[in-house]
């Protein structure tokens, strides 16, 4: 009996290795060509756009959103740096500008409130909505970026699991990343890897340049971790496919303690919601309610039906969307 599971387990050991053998002899004749062009991104015609209208007026405004250059390198929009501040200074006038002009025609024909107040609402709705849309454009690039983050840092198992299997069967690091490229199901890190194999087939870097390059602009510092211990594995001429090995075995360990930070993270946040969103606008209706009845419930200009009507048409679905933000941020997605 154990004779016969011997041989079963040589055999399949000897297939494996025959497969690997396969594999690796047709990634060695196969030379890696620069991925196909990636799918264009939404913003590629309005920043054009706004580029062409903008793109010497908003030279100026450059210094002010400095810190926003590196931001866009790691959050993969493919967008140039001065169009996006042009498309960022465009877009915010162009949301302003109905705020501006609707804004006082509403209250005055319809709330009938006096010129001045008319005046002082109008210039501070017009103001803010201003500075929430530079806001806005402003830490787009940054959610960008985390959310690429996360995405590389939840499925990096995988991905450092997929290239070890190519590393032990011989596969070079070029030719890995080619590999990773062109997966039928991409990986966060397909993108990366489509970066590194350009950077050698059409700016002529070497592999080890490329990674370094890479290395930069990621925004998951554990991808950056593996790729700088992937170049000094090259440097040294060390086992590429032990290091990942080891770096898998790494990360899914790193992967369950996360999982489970996270199932007791979800359990506070449930208690969250349920404080914030359910209890608390209930209270609150109850006691504007209460204080109608009594003859008050006003809160200077603002009515008690005014303020039921900003806490259940603004206040609430606001402060959903936030908690929808804060749930995305913190789950994994695998």
């Amino acid at each position: 009996m154990r004779n016969q599971l011997a041989k079963k387990l040589n055999y399949s050991l000897k297939h494996l290795e025959a497969g690997l053998q396969k594999l690796s002899a047709k990634f060695s004749k196969h030379k890696p060509e620069v991925p196909a062009n990636e799918r264009k991104t939404d913003l590629e015609k309005p920043t054009a756009m706004a580029y062409h209208l903008m793109g010497d007026k908003s030279a100026r405004f450059l210094p002010l959103f400095k810190d926003l250059d590196q931001d866009l390198q790691k959050s993969g929009l493919k967008v140039n740096f001065k169009a996006y501040v042009s498309l960022t200074i465009l877009a915010s006038f162009l949301i302003t500008l109905p705020v501006a002009i609707a804004m006082p025609i509403v209250l005055f024909f319809v709330f009938k409130v006096s010129l001045g107040s008319v005046f002082m609402f109008s210039v501070g709705g017009a103001l803010f909505t201003w500075a929430l849309a530079i806001i806005g454009f402003y830490l787009y690039p940054v959610y960008r970026a985390d959310k690429h983050k996360r995405e590389l840092d939840d499925e990096l198992p995988f991905t450092t699991g997929y290239m070890a299997i190519l590393a032990s069967a011989g596969v070079s690091p070029e030719k890995i990343f080619y590999s990773l490229s062109t997966l039928s199901v991409p990986l966060a890190a397909s993108s990366e890897a489509r970066d590194v194999i350009k950077n050698v087939n059409l700016f002529g870097l070497d592999v080890i340049s490329a990674l370094e390059k890479a290395s930069s602009r990621t925004p998951s510092e554990k991808l950056r971790d593996t790729i700088e211990g992937m170049i000094s594995t090259i440097h040294t001429g060390g086992n590429l496919g032990a290091f990942l090995r080891e770096k898998f075995k790494m990360h899914m360990r790193l992967k369950r303690l996360s999982l489970k930070k996270y199932s007791d993270s979800l359990s506070v946040l449930s208690e969250v919601y349920v404080a914030l969103l359910l209890t608390g606008p209930l209270l609150f209706v109850i006691m504007l309610s209460v204080m109608s009845m009594l003859g008050g419930g006003g809160l200077g200009i603002l009515s008690s039906d005014l303020l039921l009507n900003l806490l259940t048409y603004i206040g609430i679905p606001v402060c959903a969307l936030i908690f929808l933000i804060i749930l995305d941020s913190s789950s994994p997605k695998w």
